[in-house]
């Protein structure tokens, strides 16, 4: 595991075990059948690394990838395009799947590592999630780190909860934007990261 994970403490992952057998239970399974009696601890472990972003704040999210370059000059537009992700959703704890996150902002002399902002992307999908919020916590996390109000979050993704049980209607993708700064206000700056990232709006 990369450093700035945390574990679970084992007594939630015992938590965690002892409900998942009880579903298994209540759904009609035999949680002591072979096929099923790993399975609690399965989930157990899968949950632990797919939840990660739970043990975080936002503000801690921040300080962990608070490291950018001083570039006095750096005020251009930066985009990185369609990071992959997943997620799930915090209404059924449905996976949120086939996502591309793209991240733009305009530097204020200070500019973040590109890896920094995949990371950041990690971390934030890793939790229960909608997916207007995940735009709005990497905009909090972009905007604190490199001391900008310029931010705008795209995010294109399929749910579950919507493609494979309720109104079932698979290969629907969802797609938000968040927009802060001047990104809100300029039409053509936005035009302009659709473009860079392969969309038109």
């Amino acid at each position: 595991m990369e450093k700035y994970k945390k574990d679970f403490d084992p007594e939630n992952i015992n938590k965690i075990e002892d409900a998942v057998r009880i579903i298994i239970e209540a759904i009609g399974g035999n949680p002591d059948e072979p096929g099923l009696r790993e399975t609690p601890h399965r989930v157990a472990m899968m949950y632990e690394e797919v939840f990660q972003g739970m043990r975080y704040t936002n503000d801690e999210i921040a300080q962990l990838f608070d490291k950018c370059f001083i570039e006095p000059d750096a005020h251009d537009l930066v985009v990185m395009a369609n990071i992959p992700a997943f997620s799930f959703c915090e209404h059924h704890i449905a996976l949120m799947y086939n996502m591309k996150i793209s991240v733009a902002y305009i530097p204020d002399g200070k500019v973040i590592g590109l890896s920094k902002i995949a990371r950041i992307v990690d971390l934030v999908t890793k939790r229960l999630q909608l997916q207007e919020r995940i735009g709005e916590d990497i905009a909090y996390i972009m905007e604190k780190i490199c001391g900008t109000h310029d931010c705008m979050v795209v995010i294109t993704g399929e749910h579950s909860c919507m493609t494979a049980r309720g109104i079932s209607k698979p290969g629907v993708a969802t797609s938000s934007a968040v927009l802060h700064g001047r990104f809100r206000d300029s039409q053509a700056l936005r035009q302009e990261v659709y473009d860079l990232i392969g969309g038109s709006k």
